[in-house]
């Protein structure tokens, strides 16, 4: 599979930011670049292997195409490979009931 192209959708951007947000807050400047700059890597590993993230565990987002990728012990990104392109379309907590996000 040829390289593919990243893309974050604004609602993933805006996870980026507000989990950005929360680490300036809580812990300091060093943790939310750390934290940032884990997230966006592993996303870019996405164009060089989009199919690394399993398929989503719930049913309905599976059958959508949906996949998940763990970034951190916390996050992690939801998306879709649509050829050239992978879509990012949020970046959550994996702990919160965040499929209800996406139906």
């Amino acid at each position: 599979m040829p390289k593919c192209r990243v893309e974050l959708l604004p609602a993933a951007w805006q996870d980026v930011e507000k989990i950005s947000d929360f680490h300036l807050e809580k812990v300091g400047v060093d943790s939310a670049q750390r934290i940032t700059d884990k997230i966006l890597d592993g996303v870019e590993g996405l164009a060089d292997f989009p199919l690394m993230g399993p398929p989503h565990p719930d049913p309905e987002l599976a059958v959508q195409g949906y996949r998940k990728l763990v970034l951190t012990k916390t996050y992690v990104a939801v998306y879709r490979v649509m050829e050239p392109v992978v879509l990012v379309y949020r970046i959550v907590n994996g702990a919160t009931d965040y499929p209800k996000l996406l139906k």
